[in-house]
């Protein structure tokens, strides 16, 4: 093959990604990631667990300080933001952020780590979130491989949540549990922390059909359309907190999803709650704004209240 036929693009989405006619992709956004540990300034600690030696899909855990006698504490089952393409639960600003809520929540968090687009097409990075959630299943009994959990986690208490292309993910995976169900009994999710979601929109359509190729589109795809899904009424989960920022271009899709779970005949309760003066995903590129903390306020109450 020569240099041109190989250097051609066949399809280019800045700031995300490009593909090559020879099937390289080549991406516009590498993200800082951090190594797992100890943060001395809180006291949580994380590391990174594997949760599918088939896949080789892996986890980030955190945990905060347990000072006292040992007790249970919720779970914030998490997944990463970047288009379905780029990111990374083992991210530098995931670490900064997860680390901050865990601290001050006084939860446990575990990021998951999905198989990237386009490399992996859609449904790929559903199917590892998915698969995430059945692991964490697997600890119902106190008999799981991962100790922290069995010995810290109250499954009983399980929140699910991301950020952009990761709320959707979440939605998703809630969907697939209130109508599939889990395997292993006891594991109930309370609620969803659904920020700054992508739920499709003109702009991208075209590039998630190069990820998803078996995508009907924004309109059609229950994935990205949960209005047209014969299933929302069945999402698993008895309350959601939908945030949006104002500057955000997602901004009417997330209060338009925020308006459909009203209408669906799904059988809890949705609070929205907007930033004002910022744009999409501002406290993971924008940790200092004086923003940060009522979002991260506003997610604590959510995850803690009766």
């Amino acid at each position: 093959m020569d240099s041109i036929s190989t250097n051609e693009i066949t399809h280019n989405f800045p700031p995300f990604f490009k593909v090559y006619k020879d099937g390289r992709v080549e991406r516009y956004m590498v993200f800082e990631t951090a190594d797992a540990g100890h943060d001395p300034s809180t006291g949580v600690q994380s590391k990174d667990v594997v949760i599918s030696p088939e896949t080789g899909v892996k986890a980030r855990i955190f945990i905060p300080k347990i000072d006292g006698p040992v007790r249970k504490l919720p779970v914030f089952v998490h997944y990463h933001g970047g288009g379905f393409c780029a990111g990374s639960a083992m991210g530098k600003r995931g670490k900064t952020m997860l680390t901050a809520l865990v601290s001050k929540a006084n939860i446990i968090t575990i990021s998951i780590e999905y198989r990237l687009a386009p490399e992996h097409p859609l449904p790929i990075a559903y199917e590892d979130s998915w698969a995430g959630l059945q692991w964490v299943a697997n600890h119902t009994n106190g008999l799981g491989p991962e100790p922290w959990l069995n010995s810290h986690a109250d499954l009983g208490r399980i929140f699910l949540g991301g950020d952009s292309a990761g709320a959707n993910i979440a939605h998703f995976v809630a969907i697939q549990a209130g109508t599939i169900g889990l395997a292993e009994g006891g594991l109930k999710i309370q609620g969803l922390l659904i920020v700054h979601p992508f739920f499709g929109g003109k702009e991208p359509d075209e590039m998630y059909k190069v990820m998803c190729p078996n995508s009907t589109g924004c309109d059609d795809d229950p994935k990205l359309n949960p209005e047209v899904d014969p299933n929302l009424k069945s999402m698993a989960g008895d309350r959601v907190l939908v945030c949006v920022a104002e500057k955000d271009w997602l901004r009417n899709r997330g209060v338009a999803y925020y308006e459909i779970l009203n209408k669906s005949g799904w059988n809890g309760n949705v609070e929205l709650y907007e930033t004002l003066g910022e744009d999409h995903c501002f406290h993971m590129f924008n940790f200092n704004s004086e923003n940060v903390g009522p979002l991260i306020d506003k997610m604590i109450h959510f995850v803690n209240q009766d």
